[in-house]
């Protein structure tokens, strides 16, 4: 068997090319919100990968907006700095000194970081916050965590953490269209004047929601929602979702995952994808490949 000549390379690269057509055109213009996070924020080419797949979308005529997380970089600060990290209901309790971090970290390293991976593949990344242009408001959350020992439900304070109770696109209105790719960190101003720290997936939802997005596309550690079998569940409805919670096919940090989904979709958001961000350009063999690359959820 003789190895493929340069005429066979240049041939497969013309099919793929042609393939992807139809869902170029598919996504002319459209929004697509990526919620950037987990493992593959952590390894080098995984990101050089990822702002590749962003600058391709954008010159292909799709409008990309990346938010971004930033759980573990977060926590390896405060645990240089000497500053003891807590949770409870799976967020961070973010005291005063802590968001100082949380909003050092993200909208500042992390975030140009993701920036300059961008621009150093061609393209032209901006990196925000939500407190650029007022573009989202917190609002304080708490959360009711069960004490394992007397199964007791208590209210315990978060401190500086919130929800978006407010998404102003204008910011972003101005951006999209004009050959930039916005970078969002997950940092916000409550009305209270007061510095939060967003869940990035929710912050994600509500981004995508407010800007209509085609596409919100969830960047895990996970392929995507698993059957009892562990298999991939290539495609949901939304009504489909709460049986496969009430059985236990979906189950821990997947059930927030989902939520936010719901939360998207019911804001205008056509469709929503859980995939795992480990694989090579999860992007774009979801959005311009026939066969996706993780759970399609729609409407």
């Amino acid at each position: 068997m003789t190895d493929a000549t340069p005429h066979d390379a240049a041939h497969a690269q013309a099919e793929t090319l042609v393939s992807a057509l139809p869902h170029m055109l598919r996504y002319d213009d459209a929004i697509v919100v990526v919620k950037y996070g987990g493992h593959a924020m952590g390894d080098d080419k995984v990101a050089r990968d990822f702002a590749r797949d962003m600058v391709l979308l954008e010159q292909s005529g799709v409008n990309p907006v990346v938010v971004h997380g930033g759980g573990p970089q977060i926590g390896a600060m405060l645990k240089k700095l000497g500053i003891e990290s807590h949770f409870a209901g799976g967020l961070r309790i973010t005291d005063k000194a802590t968001v100082e971090i949380v909003e050092m970290v993200l909208a500042g390293s992390i975030n140009k970081q993701i920036v300059g991976f961008i621009n150093a593949e061609g393209g032209r990344a901006i990196g925000l916050c939500g407190k650029d242009g007022n573009m989202v408001t917190a609002t304080k959350v708490g959360r009711a965590v069960q004490d394992p020992d007397s199964n007791i439900e208590k209210h315990v304070d978060l401190g500086f953490v919130g929800e978006p109770s407010k998404v102003d696109t204008t910011v972003l209105d101005q951006v999209l269209g004009r050959e930039l790719i916005p970078v969002l960190a997950p940092v916000a101003q409550g009305a209270d004047g007061e510095t939060y720290n967003i869940n990035a997936d929710t912050f994600a939802g509500a981004i995508a929601g407010a800007l209509k997005a085609k596409r919100l596309i969830f960047l895990t550690d996970v392929p995507g929602v698993l059957d009892k079998e562990k298999q991939l569940i290539k495609e949901l409805r939304v009504g489909d979702i709460p049986s496969l919670i009430a059985d236990g096919t979906i189950t821990g940090g997947m059930i927030p995952k989902v939520e936010t989904c719901i939360y998207a979709i019911e804001q205008g958001v056509e469709g929503v994808v859980i995939v795992d961000g480990k694989i090579p350009h999860a992007v774009l063999v979801e959005l311009l490949t026939d066969h996706g690359a993780g759970t399609l959820i729609t409407r």
